[in-house]
């Protein structure tokens, strides 16, 4: 199968500039990052931590001078480049990093024209913008604590568990049990690796890890309201996990 080539788009005035490299990480889970940039009025003080990282992690810096106060001078720059790298086809996806409602329409563009659309942003970001993309993931989700050893002045990241971001709730197992019955075979049993995909194109940004959950079958079995047959395949000790309605 070949890999999806996404063009990233980063919207510096509407994301945070810190953990880049594991946004990066979770963009090259998705597909293969051909073309990387960043708009923002580079002139501006408060975009100056982006300037670190961008050579770091091969960003190209885009500048965008503000022409009126209060208004996002890059929002106009980003959706002109993502028409321009639309029509020229060199990529079948588009990672949109921003919080900013704005680009709703944009992803809304890139979809019609059978571009898959993955966005990235904060829990702040409206739902409409979460909506408009075929995935969103929440930037807080990614993140981990760094910290300097006094000693050996050399950070240390650390991997303390974080606060979910949302419960398990009724909302998420009425999706889930709807999911698993609307893709049940004759025996009402459904093939876990299809469950996934298929929550993410009625919510968006479903991910097990806004739950604190690092895997979906871990989050269905602490729901408790689910059976679950492992089956085997007789290929390397591989298991093909079902999951039906209790």
């Amino acid at each position: 199968m070949t890999e999806d080539k996404l063009a990233v788009l980063i919207d510096a005035d509407n994301v945070p500039y810190e953990n880049v490299k594991e946004m990066l990480e979770e963009i090259a889970k998705n597909g293969t990052p051909t073309i990387k940039r960043i708009y923002a009025d580079w002139t501006k003080s408060t975009v100056s931590g982006w300037k670190n990282v961008l050579l770091e992690n091969a960003i190209t810096p885009i500048q965008q001078y503000s022409y009126t106060t209060g208004k996002n001078s890059s929002d106009n720059a980003m959706i002109i480049d993502a028409m321009d790298i639309l029509y020229s086809g060199k990529v079948n996806g588009f990672c949109i990093v921003s919080s900013d409602s704005d680009f709703t329409r944009l992803a809304t563009r890139l979809r019609e024209a059978g571009m898959r659309v993955i966005g990235f942003g904060e829990k702040k970001t409206p739902k409409p913008f979460i909506t408009a993309c075929d995935k969103f993931i929440y930037i807080e989700i990614l993140k981990t604590s760094v910290s300097k050893n006094q000693n050996t002045k050399k950070s240390i990241v650390k991997t303390e568990k974080k606060e979910p971001l949302s419960k398990v709730g009724n909302e998420i197992i009425r999706i889930l049990t709807e999911s698993v019955n609307d893709l049940a075979d004759e025996t009402g049993w459904t093939f876990l690796a299809n469950l996934g995909n298929y929550i993410l194109k009625k919510k968006p940004d479903f991910d097990p890890r806004n739950y604190g959950f690092p895997k979906l079958l871990p989050l269905i079995k602490d729901t408790k309201k689910f059976d679950i047959d492992e089956r085997e395949t007789g290929v390397n000790n591989v298991r093909h996990i079902y999951i039906k309605e209790k």
